[in-house]
């Protein structure tokens, strides 16, 4: 059995850049064993109209994504909160990385929006399970802005840590998410996968 601290915990979203790196900057925090990653093809943000992202493969430096923006429009990014995150994730770690080219295994993988969930589900669906190992994927909506990505982040923090305060994480977990969805009042998704 698994200790609670030695639970690996995934988080993703669809850029690797506000959602699931405010959750990885808390977890980390907290002690947490966590990884955070990106879905999309691209890493998206936003430009200076929408129909104007800005776009950068996964695995562009954080240190030149800030850069790029400020040598674009230093005001507006400063202005909308852009350079403020990607500060914040340069501290966290070297670049946006993509789960479907990640090697790496973990016991639970949060999600912060339903496509993300499907997009995590369809990569496992594509391997063939080699050890048998369950992985617990979750779903929860998290609305990609800055105020809602802090809130999203207290409530995956909270699940972290109601999810790893029990011996039998493949047990209890219907009932803990059962009991953490009427607390949050959030539909939560959840299926289990296999390595």
């Amino acid at each position: 059995i698994k200790m609670a601290s030695d639970l690996r915990f995934a988080v993703s979203c669809s850029s690797n850049m506000n959602r699931s790196m405010e959750a990885h900057a808390m977890l980390a925090k907290k002690g947490f064993i966590v990884s955070s990653f990106g879905t999309g093809d691209k890493v998206k943000l936003p430009g200076p109209g929408p129909d104007k992202p800005n776009c950068y493969e996964f695995g562009t430096s954080y240190e030149f994504i800030y850069k790029d923006l400020v040598d674009k429009d230093k005001s507006l990014y400063t202005q909308n909160g852009l350079l403020h995150m990607i500060d914040r994730n340069r501290r966290i770690k070297g670049d946006p990385e993509r789960f479907q080219d990640s090697d790496d295994k973990f016991d639970i993988i949060i999600t912060a929006e339903e496509k993300v969930y499907d997009q995590v589900l369809e990569h496992f669906e594509s391997l063939v399970p080699q050890e048998n190992s369950p992985v617990h994927i979750i779903n929860i909506d998290i609305q990609d802005n800055h105020e809602e990505a802090t809130i999203g982040a207290f409530m995956i923090c909270e699940l972290a840590l109601l999810l790893s305060s029990t011996d039998d994480l493949d047990n209890d977990i219907d009932e803990l998410l059962h009991e953490f969805e009427s607390k949050c009042q959030r539909n939560i998704l959840h299926c289990v996968q296999f390595y």
